[in-house]
């Protein structure tokens, strides 16, 4: 059984309900099966990666051998497993569950007697929950939800039984609140794993433990902002702390709304996601600008003690110190993911689609086997200052190995982000060319296909290919950049209001053979930022449709560096598909400002006044794809001028 959630505003399709054709989500689907995953699967067996298989069986007792990884090593081998149910459940290929079988029957073996399992303790011999760095829940949340999606799309009842046996242990454990596991849940994918499992079952116990999870976070004194427990969340008036503990502790409270309709702890979310997006994130949808720093807290006195790979303050956004963790602009996506579903608001989907084309594809290499863990926005290339996490070139394995499987399973899931069906009809959340069947909420079905180059084109055309007999709605999304979009419904112009940032509800008897073209008009759009941003003040960006663009040095002549290079207030910019260029682009041409100094200096400080100028011509390439042509400079943000 799957339940429903009681207060979402709309609910998701049947997983296989959705069909890829060949567009850039579907190619990028036809990827991760071919490529990102089976590459991925070699990764984990390597024994210097920080994600390993090798626990499992030593655990098991079917290899010697002495534990490698990271202490959050299975929540990644879980990630991917949940990665490569999302394929079966489009493709329903045998050869997936004959892959998975056995691993699951071996991660049975290490699991204990009393639904205990976390390898990496096991193996080191730690006490159980004396440290919330040992990341326990984190592997836990994660198989949780990689069982809930497995028996969804299978059927089987072979992972969703671990899974429920390590349910249970966690319900003896945490619902009698100890005061000592108040904190608990560093990396917290335990609350949204509990409600996955509460979906699988029906079983409301999973949905009490859940509840606590998010009651016990900062209901004791002791906790800190690194993992969010210095406030309780009803009471939290900003995003703190490390942002993908802050993200997956969102999501899974935001679950918690969605099946209890707690109406005090969406008011504190919706606080921390005001805080979040409008003085936090980056133009990529970005989250996480400090790789060390201190928690902003003027309500404590100025601060709350030290953070890392956590939210920066209000409006302090860099670029070259940009820690962006990969998991964290995923987070992102998937709390905006939860919220929209919640309300129906679009600026939620702009968010989600944002991330997707940008601070989550960035971190991946074009050809789906190497990764990079930072997300910076600007990069100095060989001379670039390393700080944690950062490093020159993607990698094939690492010693922190959480972002490339969270990568897989977002890309693996994307059929389940396109569309939602609610009382009204179905909902296009995103747009890409792809067949779907849909079974709405009063029982009846429609089907219809989109076809669209989105986002390098700016047309989507919708073709009815069943409809039940009644008026029922289609939703259409109007993207917040979207400022001149228009409508025709079989070849007839529509005259109904196009807001951005909004639905579009076209409601009526839909027939098959009914085609609904919708034109989102993208041009390249020069963005500025908030004044208080200081490092980005007095600079743009380049945008067009979701995409931010970027600036990298192998576009540049050999003697100009992406310091030297300034945005006039109008640059003339052009997009033109290049085929050639980093596997098919939409490329951005335009002429900007060469400035150097007379003299050559690199002084600290000079006079102004005495620099050197002339025209340069630029092409700019999508954000998410630099970082494929060898190590060299990058910028988003140019400055200005006038």
């Amino acid at each position: 059984m799957h339940t429903m959630s009681k207060y979402n505003k709309m609910q998701p399709l049947e997983h296989d309900a959705v069909s890829w054709k060949d567009g850039f989500w579907g190619r990028l689907h036809k990827l991760c099966r071919e490529t990102i995953l089976p590459s991925m699967r070699e990764a984990l067996d390597e024994p210097e990666n920080g994600a390993v298989f090798s626990n499992f069986y030593i655990a098991a007792g079917l290899q010697e051998g002495e534990r490698k990884g990271t202490m959050w090593s299975d929540g990644d081998c879980y990630k991917y497993m949940e990665a490569w149910s999302h394929v079966y459940g489009i493709t329903k290929d045998q050869s997936i569950i004959d892959h998975l079988d056995p691993l699951i029957e071996v991660i049975a073996a290490a699991q204990e007697d009393d639904g205990y399992i976390s390898t990496p303790m096991q193996l080191d011999g730690k006490e159980y929950w004396s440290n919330l760095r040992d990341h326990e829940l984190y592997n836990m949340g994660h198989l949780l939800t990689a069982a809930s999606v497995h028996h969804r799309v299978t059927g089987k009842r072979n992972f969703l039984e671990i899974a429920i046996k390590q349910a249970d242990y966690l319900y003896d454990l945490f619902m009698p609140r100890p005061p000592e596991l108040a904190h608990f849940g560093f990396n917290p994918s335990n609350t949204m794993g509990a409600i996955d499992i509460y979906r699988a079952t029906g079983k409301r116990k999973y949905l009490e433990l859940a509840q606590c999870f998010v009651d016990m976070r900062g209901s004791q004194p002791g906790g800190g902002d690194q993992n969010q427990a210095l406030v309780p969340l009803r009471e939290e008036t900003r995003a703190v702390g490390h942002a993908v503990t802050a993200g997956y502790l969102y999501c899974g409270a935001t679950d918690v709304v969605a099946e209890t309709g707690d109406e005090e702890l969406l008011a504190g979310l919706k606080r921390i996601w005001e805080n979040a997006i409008h003085s936090k994130m980056y133009i990529t949808g970005g989250t996480s600008a400090q790789h060390h720093g201190a928690s902003e807290r003027p309500e404590f006195g100025g601060s709350a003690g030290d953070v890392h790979e956590a939210f920066g303050y209000e409006y302090s956004l860099p670029n070259a110190t940009a820690y962006n963790e990969t998991c964290a602009n995923i987070a992102n996506a998937m709390w905006n993911w939860r919220l929209l579903n919640l309300s129906g608001d679009a600026k939620y989907t702009d968010i989600v689609e944002l991330v997707l084309y940008n601070s989550m594809l960035s971190s991946m290499s074009l050809d789906g086997i190497t990764f990079c863990y930072t997300n910076p926005l600007r990069w100095y290339g060989a001379e670039h200052p390393l700080l944690s996490q950062d490093a020159y070139e993607r990698w094939f394995i690492s010693r922190c190995y959480c972002c490339p499987t969270n990568t897989a399973r977002t890309i693996a899931l994307m059929h389940n982000w396109i569309y939602s069906a609610s009382d009204e009809g179905l909902w296009l959340h995103l747009y890409s060319s792809n067949s779907v069947n849909a079974k709405l909420a009063d029982g009846s079905s429609i089907a219809l296909t989109q076809q669209t180059d989105y986002p390098w084109d700016d047309t989507v055309r919708i073709t009815i290919d069943e409809a039940p007999a009644h008026e029922i709605a289609l939703m259409l999304r109007i993207p917040g950049w979207s400022d001149k979009s228009s409508l025709s419904i079989n070849g007839e112009a529509s005259d109904m209001p196009l807001t951005p940032g909004s639905y579009a509800q076209l409601k009526r008897v839909w027939k098959a053979g009914d085609v609904i073209e919708l034109s989102l008009p993208m041009r390249p759009r020069m963005i500025k930022a908030h004044p208080k941003a200081e490092e980005i003040r007095n600079h743009v960006a380049v945008m067009r449709g979701p995409l931010v663009y970027c600036l990298e040095g192998v576009d540049l002549p050999d003697d100009i560096s992406i310091l030297d290079v300034y945005a006039p207030d109008d640059m003339g910019l052009t997009a033109s598909r290049e085929d050639e260029l980093l596997g098919g682009v939409m490329a951005i041409k335009g002429v900007a400002r060469h400035i150097t100094e007379r003299n050559g200096s690199k002084a600290l400080y000079l006079e102004a006044g005495d620099e050197r100028e002339a025209n340069l011509d630029i092409t700019l390439i999508p954000y998410y794809a630099w970082n494929n042509r060898g190590i060299n400079e990058m910028t988003v943000w140019l400055p200005r001028r006038y």
